[in-house]
């Protein structure tokens, strides 16, 4: 067991990405602080993982003190904490016409600012045990599609923080720092949004080569694995490190010559 015995926090993990890291870690050996917006979903992987090695803690992180009290959580109920895992997001659409400044703001308060102020409340904790951050970021960051502006910008905001704090909190406190971005993933949002643009629930069954040359894209679970390297003793003392896990290169890669092949996003 790679996490044996470890205390990890995994934000936004009633579903998606966040659940399958959260299972994996349960699996791994560790104790888990599951966090969503969702009661019935987490009471679900509260349920599947044991109330013996989790707990449930449902609240939107952009309320004021919800970092530290989410903290709390994990300190009060396991005595310490060893990992946390910032995967809550928001993943929405909006390009430079339809995303208004109150909006834009949102979102980067979510998917930025709430990683970064968790983080400042579990760093005495996480100095203690010399533990570590994993961010979960998004192959967007580099530029991101035109309807995925606002999204795209605060992944971008989160990497730099991650190479940041990865060089700062590490030398300064003993803590790690990385990341991971996900390329493709098959998440539940990923399919409502598909659903929304008129695509059918079967949608992910016939991905044009250039955007899957596997034939599919990735799964949650698969990214839940690679997580597991970070948050585990093995990864050593690497630091401010962000990685892509994607199926292919995602900058400059040759365009599609058919793009009536262009799944719409």
């Amino acid at each position: 067991m790679r996490l044996k015995n470890k205390i990890v926090l995994v934000t936004g993990s009633t579903t998606g990405i966040g659940k399958a890291i959260a299972l994996r870690c349960a699996a791994e050996g560790a104790s888990v602080i599951i966090h969503g917006l969702e009661q019935d979903l987490g009471e679900q992987v509260l349920e599947e993982i044991g109330s013996d090695k989790a707990t449930l803690h449902i609240e939107d992180l952009s309320a004021e003190g919800s970092s530290q009290r989410l903290v709390d959580v994990a300190v009060n109920r396991f005595g310490r904490l060893d990992a946390l895992v910032n995967n809550a997001a928001m993943v929405v659409s909006g390009n430079i016409h339809t995303t208004d400044i109150n909006f834009f703001r949102h979102v980067l308060e979510v998917n930025t600012l709430v990683p970064f102020m968790l983080i400042k409340a579990a760093l005495p904790h996480l100095q203690q045990s010399r533990g570590c951050v994993l961010n979960i970021g998004s192959v967007n960051a580099y530029c991101g599609e035109p309807n995925l502006f606002p999204y795209s910008v605060s992944k971008g905001a989160l990497m730099t923080m991650t190479r940041n704090l990865g060089d700062t909190l590490h030398r300064e406190n003993g803590v790690r720092v990385n990341q991971i971005n996900p390329g493709w993933v098959l998440t539940e949002t990923e399919v409502s949004r598909k659903r929304s643009h008129g695509l059918a629930d079967d949608w992910y069954k016939d991905i044009p080569r250039m955007y899957a040359p596997a034939g599919r894209i990735l799964m949650p679970e698969e990214i839940a694995a690679a997580a597991i390297y970070w948050l585990a003793d093995e990864s050593g003392p690497i630091s401010g490190q962000v990685v892509d896990l994607e199926q292919h290169p995602f900058i400059g890669r040759n365009p599609p010559k058919d793009t009536s092949t262009i799944p719409t996003k």
